[in-house]
């Protein structure tokens, strides 16, 4: 008996995977019978749906726009998302206000201390995000 067949019975529900993106939201998923489906939707559509990553769940259960996902029927959901990394590297997002306690003032300066050539003097710093 190989890995498969032993493990048919621990996956008799959909396995899902989801990627948001800043404008496109990735919605992979593997069926009880392991067939592996994906939908591809905007990550913004208010339109036609509120949220992509649900509606992209709800499209590869075949359920309607109205319908509760019957969690029954989902072994896991696993969610990554890049939107915050993106708005971080393009500079682009909110004001945010960073509170740190008194004497600590330069730690997003000094960081970890990581950097490739760590004995030299003239140290070169990225520029703070």
């Amino acid at each position: 008996m190989n890995y498969k067949q032993k493990n048919k019975h621990k996956y008799n529900k959909w396995q899902l995977w989801i990627d948001c993106g800043g404008t496109f939201t990735d919605v992979i998923g593997k069926s009880p019978d392991s067939k592996v489906i994906s939908r591809k939707l905007l990550s913004e559509n208010p339109e036609e749906y509120k949220d992509a990553a649900i509606q992209g769940i709800r499209d590869l259960l075949s359920l309607g726009a109205s319908d509760n996902i019957p969690m029954d029927r989902v072994e896991s959901i696993k969610m990554g998302t890049t939107v915050a990394t993106n708005a971080l590297l393009e500079r682009e997002g909110e004001r945010t206000l960073l509170a740190i306690t008194k004497g600590f003032g330069d730690i997003l300066r000094i960081g970890y201390q990581q950097r490739p050539k760590i004995f030299a003097l003239d140290i070169q710093l990225p520029d703070m995000l």
